[in-house]
């Protein structure tokens, strides 16, 4: 099957912009399937901290890959469900920890090679709005609309430490800031596919805007990239 009998929408940008959330209600708006390739990688964190290996530490990981059995599934509300060897880790792969760990190990080549084909596969069978750091750039270049989404550090990190105050979670919000902002440098320096936007993504940024007003923007974006309504 040709991936262009379906419709791929790439949203790529750094931590904390957003992207996750919007592409959520972007997909349920125009009956898209939505793919969280964070989520993906996550995954992969998690079952090396379960393990006790360093996400950082390629060999130790890519030792692991062939045991670990990635997959996804989707609930009747749409939500996207990461199970690990048949686990359901949707929640656990969102613990600060993991986070952290799955930038590191998306900087393995070995994770990517691994992780790559699945990611493909859902566009070439779904129309998709997948969203992650290189997704216009090396996992869908032919998707339909790029849009390289981004907010300041200090913006995206007061988001990170509200969702984790809504979850319970203890944060520390200058502790997040100076996470944010190392992420964004190990992102965009990592020598495998590092975090940069398209030369044919459109640039949104959403520093200023609400969660109402970045969906908003999004979607005029992609409507005007279609020629129209999406999902005709």
């Amino acid at each position: 099957m040709d991936l262009k009998e379906h419709r791929s929408i790439a949203i790529d940008g750094p931590s904390g912009a957003g992207k996750s959330t919007l592409a959520k209600r972007l997909a349920k708006e125009l009956g898209y399937h939505y793919v969280d390739t964070g989520a993906i990688y996550r995954t992969v964190a998690l079952a090396a901290l379960r393990t006790g290996v360093d996400p950082a530490d390629s060999n130790g990981v890519a030792a692991l890959l062939p045991g670990v059995n990635v997959t996804m599934d989707y609930d009747g509300d749409g939500l996207q469900h990461m199970y690990l060897n048949g686990e359901d880790v949707t929640a656990a792969i969102r613990q600060n920890e993991v986070s952290a760990g799955a930038s590191k190990a998306a900087a393995i080549p070995a994770v990517r090679d691994f992780l790559l084909e699945t990611q493909r596969g859902l566009a070439r069978n779904f129309d998709v709005i997948m969203d992650g750091r290189d997704i216009g750039t090396v996992v869908l270049p032919d998707a339909d609309v790029k849009i390289f989404l981004t907010a300041s550090p200090e913006a995206r990190a007061e988001r990170r430490w509200r969702e984790l105050l809504e979850r319970g979670q203890q944060a520390d919000k200058v502790q997040i800031l100076q996470e944010v902002m190392e992420r964004d440098a190990r992102d965009s320096g990592r020598a495998t596919a590092p975090l940069r936007q398209a030369e044919d993504a459109v640039l949104a940024d959403t520093t200023e805007l609400d969660f109402e007003g970045s969906f908003r923007l999004l979607l005029g974006i992609i409507q005007e990239r279609l020629g129209g309504t999406p999902n005709e």
